[in-house]
Parts: C-alpha cells; sequence; structure tokens
C-alpha cells in the first residue's frame, strides 16, 4: 500500500465518538454498560490502525479499516467478552469422562431437581428442627454412609483435596509409609509426593516399582509410623513382573500395630463395572468391608457429580478430619453437595441408574444403537452438505479422567472429510461453531464418536457442518 494511501486511510479512520453516533452502537448501549462498549470500539479503531501502519495487504475496498469494517470488529470483540467462555458444547470424541468438557455429565433430572434451591436460599448449614447452625456435611453424610457402608463420611472440593486433608489430620510430622509403585501422578502434573510434603507428614517409600510385599510395610513400620496408605492406580497399569499386597493384608497389619488404614481410590466407583463388560474397579464399599478405617474418593469421576472428594470411614476418623483447620478451606459449595446428593440417590436402583445417569447410560449403550446413531449422523451430514463425504468404520473410546486407562470401549465412528477444508482447520472450525463441536482426527479424518453423542446432537451436528464446509 502507499504511503499516500495510507495516510489517507488513517485520516478517514472513524472517531470513538462519531462510532457512538451510530444506529448500531445504540443498540448495543441498550444491552451493554457504556465504559465496555467504548473499550470495544476503541480496540476495533486500534486494530484498523495497526492493520494500517504494518502495511498489511489493503483489503477490498479498505473494508475492515471503514466504519462497517470496525464495527465489525468490534461486535466481535464485545461478543468475547460477554458470551460466556464456561458453555455447553457436544463431545464427539467418544471420552465419556472428559476432563477438558467438565469430566461428567449431570443426569438431567438432578439438574432440574437443583432449579428451585439455586434460584434462592438453600439448607447448606442449618439444622431445619432447632433451626442452628450445623455442619453441611451432615445434609450428605446419611447416604454416603448408605450406600458405602461406613460408619461417618464428609465432603471437600476435590480428591487431591481429600488426600491432604486426611494425611494432615493424621499424619502431621509422623510417617506414612506407601508402596513405590502407588506414588501417582494426576492430571497437571500434580504428584502424590507434593501431596503429602504439603500435608507435613513423612514418606516412607517401600517395595519397587513393579513389586511390593507385606514384608516391605512390616519392616518400615517405626515408632513414628501413624498411617499406611495405598493409592488405587486409576488412571495407569503396571503389568507383567508384579506384585501388590492386597487391601485386606494392609488392614490387618494396619491394625495389629495400632496404625491407620487409608485407601485412595482416585475415580470412586460405587458399583461393579463388570455388567458394563468392564473389569472389576475397586468400590469404595469393599474398602470400607475390607476394614480400611478413611477412604477417599472423586465425586465428580464414577460418582459422576460436580468436582468433589469425597471422605468416608470410621466416625472417629472422620471427626477428626472435620476439625482439621484445612476442612474448611477445603469445604465445598452449596452446588456440589447438591448435585452429589441427588447423583448418589440415582445409585440406589440400578437400572434407574442406566436410564438417568448420562455416564452410565453411555457405558451400557448397545452395538446396534451405536450403528443406528452413526448411519443417522452420517446421513444428516451428508442430506446438510453433498460437497463432504461421510464413511461409518469401527473404533475405540474410552472412559476418560484416570479411569480404567487401558480399557478400550468398542464404538462407531463417522469419519468427515471436505475437499475444500484439512482435518485440523476443520476440527477448529467445528470447535469455534456457535455449538462448539469437539472431534477428534483419525487416520488424517475427522471422526465422530457417537457414544459420547445423543440423538438431539445429530441435527446440530450437521447444521454446523453445512455452515463450514462450504
Amino acid at each position: 500500500m502507499a504511503s499516500a494511501e495510507k495516510r489517507e486511510l488513517l485520516r478517514k479512520l472513524p472517531s470513538v465518538n462519531d462510532l457512538l453516533e451510530t444506529d448500531t452502537v445504540a443498540a448495543w448501549l441498550g444491552e451493554h454498560p457504556r465504559p465496555l462498549v467504548v473499550d470495544c470500539l476503541r480496540e476495533a479503531v486500534e486494530d484498523a490502525r495497526r492493520q494500517l501502519l504494518d502495511n498489511a495487504p489493503e483489503p477490498d475496498d479498505a473494508a475492515d479499516v471503514t466504519e462497517r469494517g470496525i464495527l465489525e470488529s468490534a461486535a466481535a470483540h464485545l461478543a468475547t467478552k460477554t458470551n460466556p467462555h464456561l458453555r455447553k458444547a457436544i463431545n464427539a470424541t467418544g471420552i465419556i469422562l472428559h476432563t477438558g468438557l467438565g469430566r461428567a455429565v449431570w443426569s438431567a433430572g438432578v439438574v432440574d431437581s437443583m432449579i428451585d434451591g439455586l434460584k434462592g436460599y438453600v439448607t447448606l448449614a442449618i439444622d431445619r428442627e432447632t433451626g442452628k447452625r450445623s455442619e453441611r456435611d451432615g445434609r450428605i453424610e446419611y447416604i454416603l454412609t448408605e450406600l458405602t457402608g461406613a460408619e461417618a463420611a464428609t465432603v471437600v472440593n476435590n480428591n487431591a483435596a481429600a488426600t491432604m486433608l486426611v494425611l494432615a489430620a493424621m499424619g502431621v510430622g509422623k510417617e506414612v509409609i506407601v508402596s513405590r509403585g502407588q506414588l501417582i501422578e494426576i492430571g497437571g502434573s500434580f504428584r502424590l509426593p507434593d501431596v503429602m510434603a504439603q500435608s507435613r507428614a513423612v514418606m516412607v517409600e517401600v517395595g519397587t516399582t513393579n513389586r511390593t510385599h507385606l514384608r516391605d510395610y512390616e519392616n518400615a513400620i517405626t515408632d513414628e509410623t501413624t498411617v499406611i496408605f495405598r493409592a488405587h492406580p486409576s488412571n495407569y497399569r503396571i503389568v507383567g513382573f508384579t506384585c501388590e499386597v492386597p487391601l485386606k493384608e494392609l488392614v490387618e497389619l494396619a491394625h495389629s500395630r495400632g496404625l491407620v488404614m487409608v485407601d485412595d481410590l482416585g475415580a470412586g466407583a460405587l458399583i461393579g463395572l463388570e455388567r458394563f463388560g468392564l473389569p472389576h474397579e475397586p468400590t469404595i464399599g469393599e474398602s470400607i468391608a475390607a476394614g480400611a478405617d478413611v477412604v477417599v474418593s472423586s465425586a465428580d469421576k464414577l460418582i459422576g457429580a460436580g468436582q468433589g472428594g469425597v471422605i468416608v470411614g470410621s466416625k472417629q476418623y472422620i471427626e477428626k478430619i472435620r476439625k482439621h483447620p484445612l476442612a474448611r478451606a477445603f469445604r465445598p459449595d452449596k452446588t456440589c453437595l447438591m448435585a452429589l446428593e441427588r447423583t448418589l440417590g440415582l445409585f440406589r436402583d440400578p437400572d434407574r441408574l442406566v436410564r438417568e445417569h448420562p455416564t452410565y447410560r453411555m457405558l451400557a449403550t448397545s452395538q446396534e444403537t451405536l450403528r443406528a446413531r452413526a448411519d443417522s449422523l452420517a446421513d444428516a451430514i451428508e442430506k446438510a452438505n453433498p460437497a463432504v463425504r461421510t464413511e461409518v468404520i469401527e473404533g475405540v473410546g474410552y472412559l476418560g479422567s484416570g479411569s480404567l486407562p487401558m480399557e478400550a470401549l468398542r464404538t462407531r465412528l463417522v469419519a468427515l472429510s471436505a475437499p475444500s477444508v484439512g482435518p485440523d482447520e476443520l476440527a477448529r472450525s467445528l470447535r469455534m461453531d456457535q455449538d462448539c463441536i469437539f472431534t477428534r482426527i483419525d487416520n488424517g479424518k475427522v471422526v465422530f464418536d457417537v457414544r459420547t453423542l445423543s440423538d438431539e446432537d445429530i441435527p446440530q451436528i450437521a447444521a454446523a457442518v453445512k455452515r463450514i464446509a462450504q
């Protein structure tokens, strides 16, 4: 662009005051605060000025450095700042508990039952009979003990907090014995040894990475030992020449020496997963039945509620945990407790659980249903946009969020290809679409795993492909 042309366009850039007088901006001011609108207009004018000063190629008729173009840019800035960034998404990745997409999907019935409470006051920490303040976890302890067989229960805001709180309450300044094969790292490079260090417990490693024997624990016990800690490897597997001590034997050893047995189950299964064709995952109830004094788990993985950490066990230890100062720092809010209580209610009836709990409904979906859904999606996409090609193929998905990482779930995929758009750009465009669709790329094609889709998602996906792949 010639210097003279550039100077002329710079002179023609509208001022913010001029833009504020337009009908378009007047409409914005009816919905948004004036300072926010002014900031977006200034950013849009600055974008246009920067484009000219950087000597970028001139657009057709200099459209984006004129009033119309600047208003379009300002509208984009305004949308970015006012539209919620935490929003609904369509999960076509095949990962049921997708950490990036919020892990477990809540039951529609659970959500509906919470609406009235979330619009007003709730009985979070008050006793209805006496009218006096009470512990908030008392609202949910009854159902946790019912489902697990534990004497007492409490809840914190995530399982890492649960682990730290238990160790701080049981083992501060004392030795906690753990197998080297269980020094796990969870998402975000968050490591069990770091949690132990922050709890001020003294970690004592025993055994080797792949083999730990009962004698390793026995030999490590000293007068300073207070806890034997087991971490279930829910997000990895060590296979081959391995050995680990059964929980029952660890419990017997701990109790014979006056120690506390803590079992961290991670994913937090409440029912056996065998009915879904998956291998057995230790349940919270099984740990309690084996004699574990304290059991901790996530609330938002196999339980399928909001983010939280469940702590169940012997009443004497739960009371000690409740009284620790960190318990207040880690306590959950009303939304977490409301969702957890209502979700736990689904586990009372296995048939209802499969019908109403999205995680278990997805796990229970038959191959026939998956094939029919994949065929419907492929047909809908091609009818909406004849320029694209689809293919229904077999594939695998996963439970996700560190739960049963080695167990693939047979599924059906709809592979999508568009002559005018490469797979990476197509996947990005689907994510950025108004319906916010997440897919994955296999063998150079965008694929939709229909296990994590509902029939209601199909027309939305077809419409998105029509918008994107012209």
